[in-house]
């Protein structure tokens, strides 16, 4: 059974779902709401806080020709190069959080998109990357995380069976020993028709990895459901304030929605269980109540028990109703009364 540890947390199908709560650019440009969030996180539960390392020039180039400008969807009319500038997490406030997620006790890790990401993110002692579902296809970028030594979760939206495991032979190959996957849809919302979740055990079988989820539909449904399937990461977007107009705050879960998905994938998770077909705790006080075989009639010692004298009622005290064929028809050794559990031993033969 694949597993990976990220800051002590195990992590695999044997374990609860790790659940990561990404802040993205729902800081909407406050540091305080930025620390906040790690502190919302941490109290709904969440496993770690995952930010984004980048800056509008080390992501894309300042342009406005057609093919570096978003048509359609969220963030319609903008330039990359804009809408990167409005939702980057400025890198002087990177040991800030790193510092604030420590003292809450929270592991904080991110995604970087180039090498100088990478570098200030050993600097400030990350103990985790998330290689982006857009960057999958960096194999030079996943090299050089792997090369850090530190657990990578790598995002596959987007990716094509091939092209995943590219992502992974690269990342194997630059020394990541720690490495899990996570299916993706990457459309902001994505709806929940789109995700397919059979395929997450189907990656997990196919690559021999952790394999869990990063979600963007709009409510916890898919990412419950994705951990029946074997998701043991489920990563969704966390806001304060959905209504907050920043550029991934209309698809982020709120606090209390960010608490309902950690206790409802961990509950799930134990509902999954494993194969058991024995009593359960729960049940030992209903055992009573099952059916069994009563006499309903008074009989004297000897007497022939004949069908009209037994019925299969509950409580369960008597002999297993399985076992009616066998009463009737048979002697008495001794006399039983109306309302009495029929006991196997009181009959000859």
């Amino acid at each position: 059974m694949a597993e990976i540890s990220i800051a002590g947390r195990k992590i695999g199908a044997g374990h609860p779902p790790y659940v990561i709560a990404e802040l993205s650019a729902n800081h909407n440009g406050k540091l305080e709401t930025a620390l906040e969030i790690i502190d919302r996180a941490a109290a709904a539960g969440a496993d770690a806080v995952k930010i984004q390392t980048y800056t509008a020039d080390t992501i894309t180039l300042k342009s406005d020709a057609p093919e570096f400008t978003i048509s359609g969807g969220l963030w319609d009319g903008h330039t990359l190069h804009d809408l990167y500038e409005w939702a980057h997490t400025p890198w002087d406030w990177h040991a800030a959080m790193f510092n604030h997620a420590r003292k809450r006790g929270i592991p904080l890790f991110s995604s970087p998109f180039d090498f100088t990401a990478v570098d200030l993110l050993e600097d400030l002692g990350a103990p985790a990357y998330k290689i982006a579902s857009f960057e999958a296809v960096d194999l030079p970028l996943i090299r050089y995380v792997a090369g850090t030594g530190k657990p990578m979760i790598i995002s596959t939206g987007m990716a094509d069976a091939d092209e995943i495991a590219e992502a992974v032979a690269a990342a194997r190959d630059g020394g990541c020993k720690d490495l899990a996957i996570l299916h993706c849809v990457s459309g902001y919302p994505a709806p929940a028709g789109d995700y397919n979740l059979a395929t997450i055990p189907d990656m997990a079988s196919r690559f021999g990895l952790v394999t869990g989820l990063s979600d963007h539909t709009l409510d916890n449904t898919t990412a419950i459901a994705s951990v029946a399937l074997g998701a043991a990461i489920i990563e969704k977007h966390m806001t304060l304030d959905r209504a907050g107009g920043g550029p991934d705050d209309s698809f982020s879960l709120e606090p209390l929605e960010v608490a309902a998905l950690c206790t409802g994938a961990r509950t799930a998770w134990e509902a999954v269980g494993k194969v058991d077909y024995g009593r359960k705790s729960s049940e030992t006080g209903n055992v009573q109540f099952r059916r069994s075989l009563y006499f309903v009639q008074d009989l004297p010692a000897g007497a022939v028990v004949p069908a009209e004298a037994v019925r299969s009622v509950r409580p369960g005290y008597g002999a297993a109703p399985k076992h009616l064929g066998d009463v009737i028809g048979r002697r008495l050794k001794v006399a039983v009364a109306a309302n009495t559990p029929v006991r196997l031993d009181d009959l000859e033969g």
